[in-house]
């Protein structure tokens, strides 16, 4: 069946086209996203979910969607979207941060340029009839400095138009490497320099716990008298009340703000100021950047949809076509190898360690082991995927670490997955073929070699004769037909294992008299999804 996606906002007609000519159904609902109630009530038909900003995505909405798999984010700011609640439902949230990347700085540079020459109060007074040209006497840019909080994308674009304004750009953000800084051309600060010498300061940071309030009452009381302040990010990075009190005492000299702590903002205490320019959040208000950004998440929503693809993912690793062609088989032998160690585990699991060897050891190892902790994790919840797994083991505290190594073996490549618990250390190993085919190559050290189906039987005994014919006289006879049959043994009388495919799921009435000749030390059925 093909997905089904929901356009709850506006989205542009070419991208509901992209979907359909990906052979996804879709339902335009622009006006929806307006309405909590009805869009809960259908969410539940929906594989993906494609919106701007005016849906909110609660956990209310997703306790209802129970077939959802991504909600798509024509934009950046993903603030209407709850993913902490969209992790554990197991859903992918993604933006398309590059779609109106050039949009928005050119917003921030045009505001800068308005609250330098007052050009929205001087143009209001032309219109008015008046001519009042001594009472906007403005300041140039040209040699001013320009402090960026936040030299990512698009403050990395607002740092390169504003050199070519000939100002002196300085930039506050921890991520920023002093080698990046000097090829951008700019100064890297601490904030409080970026705050005592800045005659502009423009934001372009998210909004999250660590920038929220970044320009707070005490630290606007630090900038330089005269500044100039321009926030086209995200709302809640200024105190707006402290800022319209500077703006009023003089201490601020004007500020450009296209976001607001509200939106939409139908009262703020920086209306009305004369030395204020207000945009209503347009700083991706352009016909080039809605476009790009509506045909942009159509694509990826599509690409996630039709081949695993994930791109500008903000709660799991992305993963691109190519990636997810080459991968997929590595995915499902790390979604195996987890499962096997899951069900064979009961009691709580404090670490899980993933070695990667030889050619998977490059790939991405971030999606490998999402694969690996959704394949454990199923033990505690079979609805939990690749998304929602990760979370579910950090709220266990479970510590998961990962080493990663030049070939050293038969393989070209393996991985090697150990879980620890207060009890003991539990090990698996597996690879894929050249088929394609993920096989298990080793279980508590000891060698196999072992094809994966749906349904398995693991066994562990001393290592005497018997065992085979126990097994399959025991299985015969209760009609469990043996589709493959591996053992391996640590040594000659030692300890041994069996791992067997067979092609139903064995019985617990088979299990128990198995266990009553008294051979084996564990029997324990499996299953596996190898669809």
């Amino acid at each position: 069946m093909a997905p089904k996606v929901l356009i709850s906002d506006k989205l542009s007609d070419a991208a509901v086209q992209i979907f359909k000519d990906n052979g996804i159904e879709v339902d335009f609902m622009p006006e929806l996203g307006k309405d909590k109630e009805k869009l809960a009530e259908i969410i539940g038909n929906y594989d993906g979910l494609a919106i701007r900003s005016a849906t909110k995505v609660t956990p209310t909405i997703l306790e209802k969607a129970d077939k959802l798999k991504v909600i798509g984010r024509a934009g950046i700011g993903t603030d209407n979207i709850d993913k902490d609640a969209a992790s554990k439902k197991g859903v992918i949230v993604m933006n398309t941060p590059f779609g109106n990347m050039i949009t928005t700085a050119e917003h921030a540079i045009a505001l800068m340029f308005a609250v330098a020459r007052q050009l929205p109060e001087a143009s209001a007074s032309t219109h008015a009839g008046k001519w009042e040209k001594s009472k906007f006497m403005g300041v140039e840019l040209t040699g001013k400095t320009l402090g960026v909080i936040g030299a990512g994308n698009i403050g990395g674009i607002v740092c390169n138009r504003a050199r070519g304004l000939h100002m002196k750009v300085i930039a506050y953000d921890p991520y920023l490497g002093e080698d990046k800084a000097d090829k951008m051309g700019v100064e890297k600060v601490e904030l409080d320099e970026l705050l005592k010498k800045a005659d502009f300061i423009t934001l372009h940071v998210p909004l999250t716990e660590q920038t929220r309030n970044v320009l707070s009452r005490e630290n606007l009381a630090k900038t330089k008298k005269g500044v100039r302040i321009i926030n086209c990010a995200r709302g809640g990075l200024v105190d707006e009340e402290a800022l319209a009190e500077m703006l009023k005492s003089g201490h601020v000299a004007g500020a450009a703000i296209d976001v607001f702590s509200t939106e939409p903002a139908t009262d703020s205490p920086l209306f009305n100021l004369p030395n204020v320019v207000c945009t209503p959040h347009l700083g991706a208000a352009t016909t080039e950047a809605q476009e790009n950004v509506a045909l942009q998440v159509a694509e990826q929503m599509s690409n996630y949809l039709l081949t695993g693809a994930v791109e500008n993912a903000l709660n799991m690793p992305s993963v691109t076509a190519e990636e997810a062609k080459i991968m997929g088989p590595w995915l499902k032998l790390a979604g195996h190898l987890g499962s096997f160690i899951g069900q064979m585990t009961d009691e709580p699991i404090k670490a899980i360690n993933i070695l990667y060897d030889g050619s998977v050891s490059e790939m991405n190892l971030e999606a490998l082991n999402c694969g690996v902790v959704a394949g454990i994790m199923k033990r505690v919840n079979p609805d939990v995927n690749m998304v929602s797994a990760p979370v579910v083991a950090k709220e266990r505290g479970i510590k998961i670490s990962t080493t990663n190594q030049d070939k050293s073996g038969a393989f070209d490549g393996y991985i090697k997955v150990t879980v620890v618990t207060d009890k003991r250390e539990r090990s698996i190993a597996g690879t894929v073929f050249s088929d394609g085919k993920p096989r298990f190559i080793q279980i508590k050290g000891i060698n196999i070699d072992a094809e994966i189906g749906a349904h398995m039987l693991y066994t562990t005994n001393e290592d005497v004769p018997g065992i085979i014919g126990t097994l399959g006289q025991t299985l015969g006879a209760n009609g469990v037909n043996i589709a493959n049959f591996t053992l391996g043994r640590a040594a000659p009388r030692g300890e041994a294992i069996a791992l067997l495919y067979v092609d139903e799921l064995v019985s617990a009435e088979t299990i128990a008299k198995l266990k009553d000749t008294g051979l084996f030390r564990q029997v324990k059925p499996l299953q596996f999804d190898v669809a």
